[in-house]
């Protein structure tokens, strides 16, 4: 399946990709979001390029860099920290605080019994993510990642106490893991920064789906908006 597209222009293309799709092929993930790239080329002869990466279990906002200029223009604006990345999760469970940051060092792992898997480790690379409650009754929480490590808004919200529903490294398994990538904003052009938001998926749990914070309201019910800071982070 092709993921949906939320942008597309000369330099950049945006996807949504579904949950369960890997951006890379693997042992364990041989469909991969490299199988599509003929599909997302529209007619152009080099294939677009995927600008960064989101775990298999992740939904949302993907960048694809559509020519070698673009691969590298967007490629300093991650390295540069200048890439404002908003995620959304459910919680297993919340915090007592309404918001909050966690700033805690990230370092691969590895063993032949176990796999890899990070680890909050004073040795490792610096990992910063802010958090903020949306809605409790959904147990629906923003993430704003001010760094981008591996696995990183998985082990902080483990870290916190309370994992993302669904997590099989971090949290308790059962069901499919509730992170999705929000929002994007990309200073391309400087004058003109580029926002894309992608949808919750549509088999997120009805509380999250209808909740004010997402703008939705179940039939005969009234909404009332729940704004989302517009100064972005990494």
């Amino acid at each position: 399946m092709t993921p949906a597209i939320l942008h597309r222009d000369q330099h950049l293309i945006v996807i949504d990709k579904p949950a369960g799709l890997a951006v890379h092929p693997g042992p364990r993930t041989p469909d991969s979001l490299e199988d599509h790239l003929s599909e997302l080329a529209f007619g152009n002869r080099r294939l677009p390029v995927i600008s960064h990466r989101l775990d298999r279990d992740t939904s949302g906002c993907l960048v694809l860099a559509r020519h070698p200029k673009a691969v590298r223009r967007v490629s300093a604006l991650f390295e540069a920290g200048l890439v404002g990345k908003v995620y959304w999760a459910v919680l297993a469970s919340l915090p007592d605080d309404e918001s909050g940051t966690v700033d805690a060092p990230l370092l691969k792992i590895s063993s032949a019994e176990a796999g890899w898997r990070m680890v909050i480790d004073p040795a490792g690379k610096r990992a910063v993510t802010h958090w903020r409650i949306l809605d409790r009754a959904a147990r629906l929480v923003e993430f704003r990642p001010e760094t981008g490590r591996t696995h990183q808004l998985r082990v902080h919200a483990a870290t916190l106490g309370h994992p993302i529903l669904g997590d099989p490294v971090y949290g308790k398994p059962g069901g499919p893991m509730r992170l999705h990538a929000r929002s994007l904003t990309l200073p391309f052009d400087e004058a003109a920064p580029l926002t894309v938001t992608a949808a919750l998926p549509g088999d997120w749990p009805a509380q999250a789906l209808f909740s004010p914070a997402n703008g939705a309201a179940l039939p005969g019910q009234a909404v009332t908006a729940v704004t989302t800071e517009n100064s972005e982070r990494d």
